[in-house]
């Protein structure tokens, strides 16, 4: 799939927004840095998920008067940095907005290989780090080595153990068997999830009949989905980037992969998938959701009036739920004071659109795991720390019409 075209679905744009401003040496001014992919693979989802939030973020936070401090109201400027997918890039430009541009604060980064590998510049220029596109098994290790770092995500077994929990479902009622076909994005992420599928998804009873990983950057999937679908299987999973996610439906679709259960990664809850698919995309079952709910609804208003970009399904209020948390520990802490904002993540909890965000031993307590598409609005599904009620029964998928 071309690049423009996933643009296009995505409902990315490429905004000018007039709260993105250079550095200034006014003292009234907080400065945050936000560094991801505008260029490179990596680009048409930083465009929904990434930059989107932090605009919505600076926006929300100037038409309020600033944020509240000791020494008053301080509006914030933003200060964007293309890493143009390249972790090397990305630190470059980190390290460029501490010692040049002199930020008060530095976002999380886009991706998790890029938010790893930053963690300790960001540790050794004395930022905190709160990454949100960052899934790994090493965040409860790494919180204990670095005292600024926070993760404003969940563990990659905290995606595949959900999943497999909504198979398990399928499977009690005996909807679908054992066989299971699996892809994967070969990065940090995609092997990391996979190696911990290969034995989290035999561990629950379900053989893996196929198990294929692709490079980032692949254009053509064929040969993927046809080795899938030879196998027959019950369900297929892909631990997929938003390229991908886009490239294997479309080739399945053509294919007339018709598996009962079928689940995309990152970029099955971005509404241009739905945009695209349409009827296809019923009962795809992905990475993210949320509940549909009056106050969710109306921050997919505002983000969309703000950024002129839609809203993705998982990341976008992940992020803003995030921010939310920043927001209420910087005027609890009454200053920029970095190391004092951490020091009051450490010891209180937030309210969010998400609910109470608890990050006091550097982790995230909550998160929506799996959602699936039914109608325009990509429900949740399955998460951790959430009631059930918050989840909608799940469906199989019947046909690509």
């Amino acid at each position: 799939m071309r690049r423009r075209d996933l643009l296009k679905y995505a409902g990315a744009t490429a905004l000018a927004a007039p709260f993105v401003r250079s550095a200034r040496a006014d003292q009234g001014i907080v400065k945050v840095g936000v560094v991801g992919a505008k260029t490179g693979p990596l680009a048409p989802g930083a465009a929904v998920t990434h930059f989107p939030p932090w605009r919505l973020w600076a926006y929300q936070v100037n038409e309020a008067g600033g944020l509240k401090l000791k020494t008053g109201q301080h509006k914030v400027a933003l200060i964007e940095y293309d890493d143009r997918t390249q972790p090397p890039e990305a630190i470059k430009a980190v390290e460029r907005l501490a010692a040049v541009d002199k930020v008060d604060w530095i976002a999380g980064l886009y991706g998790t290989g890029f938010n790893v590998a930053a963690i300790p510049t960001f540790a050794r220029l004395g930022y905190p780090q709160i990454p949100v596109a960052c899934v790994t098994e090493l965040g409860p290790d790494l919180v204990k080595k670095y005292p600024l770092l926070f993760f404003g995500n969940g563990t990659l077994t905290h995606y595949a153990t959900t999943t497999i929990d909504v198979l398990k479902k399928f499977r009690a009622s005996g909807q679908i068997g054992n066989k299971v076909a699996m892809v994967n994005i070969a990065d940090e992420y995609g092997i990391e999830i996979s190696n911990i599928s290969k034995t989290a998804f035999p561990a629950a009873g379900f053989e893996i009949v196929y198990n294929k990983s692709y490079p980032l950057g692949t254009q053509d999937y064929a040969p993927v989905i046809k080795g899938a679908k030879a196998t027959n299987p019950d369900a297929f999973i892909a631990w997929s980037y938003p390229p991908d996610t886009f490239g294997l439906t479309e080739q399945a679709k053509i294919e007339d992969f018709n598996v009962r259960v079928y689940f995309n990664g990152i970029g099955c809850a971005f509404p241009g998938y739905y945009g695209k698919f349409g009827a296809a995309a019923e009962n795809i079952i992905g990475w993210g959701g949320v509940p549909d709910r009056p106050d969710i609804r109306a921050f997919y208003k505002v983000h969309k009036e703000v950024t002129k970009v839609d809203a993705d399904f998982n990341g976008s209020p992940l992020y803003h739920a995030n921010n939310q948390l920043l927001t209420q520990a910087i005027e609890g802490a009454g200053s920029m004071d970095r190391e004092a904002i951490a020091a009051h993540i450490k010891s209180h909890t937030y309210k969010t659109l998400l609910g109470e965000f608890d990050m006091r031993n550097q982790l995230l307590n909550r998160l929506y795991t799996v959602g699936q598409w039914q109608g325009p609005w990509f429900h949740a599904a399955g998460g951790v720390g959430y009631p059930d009620s918050d989840y909608v029964p799940v469906k199989l998928k019947t046909s690509w019409a």
